[in-house]
């Protein structure tokens, strides 16, 4: 079961299906979409995608979804989950452009990483980011993510791989 997380502006929170229309704005807005998986897919498939984190996601426990809110209001998306891009468990998270700029971004991915290394008890925490993708690639640096390799994808693109490593106590 997804949990309730809270940082200081935002809660992440199980989707419910009241969010399907925040979901598929979020997911059409082409300033958002550019940098999610392979980029914008049709309403329809965005629908079917929203329907997935229930019947699938959520039914399976496959692993952590969360829709993202302030003030009550769906903001954004995120999750960590397990891929074999990266051969351990990655965080995703994307932002309504009205919430960039804020350092929402920032106390969005730190809740995902404090999750991965507490509940999750992660060693590592990874992130793929398309190279393009400056000011997430800058975000992810800022808070202690290193870049370890890059992977090609099948259009010719780069995709770069980043992870975070537990602190080690001294």
């Amino acid at each position: 079961m997804t949990p309730t997380l809270r940082t200081e502006r935002l809660l992440l929170e199980p989707y419910v299906p009241e969010d399907e229309e925040g979901f598929v704005a979020l997911f059409q807005d082409a300033r958002v979409s550019q940098w999610m998986g392979d980029g914008r897919a049709t309403e329809a498939a965005d629908r079917a995608l929203f329907g997935r984190i229930f019947t699938k996601v959520y039914a399976q426990k496959l692993f952590d979804v969360w829709a993202v809110r302030r003030d009550g209001l769906l903001i954004g998306h995120a999750e960590i989950k397990p891929t074999d891009v990266v051969g351990g468990h990655e965080i995703i998270y994307a932002l309504a452009p009205r919430a960039w700029g804020s350092g929402l971004g920032t106390e969005l991915a730190e809740a995902l990483v404090a999750y991965g290394f507490g509940p999750l008890g992660l060693a590592e925490v990874h992130a793929t980011v398309a190279a393009p993708n400056t000011a997430s690639l800058k975000l992810l640096a800022r808070i202690g993510f290193e870049h370890v390799r890059d992977v090609i994808e099948d259009d010719g693109s780069t995709t770069r791989v980043l992870t975070r490593a537990l602190p080690v106590p001294h």
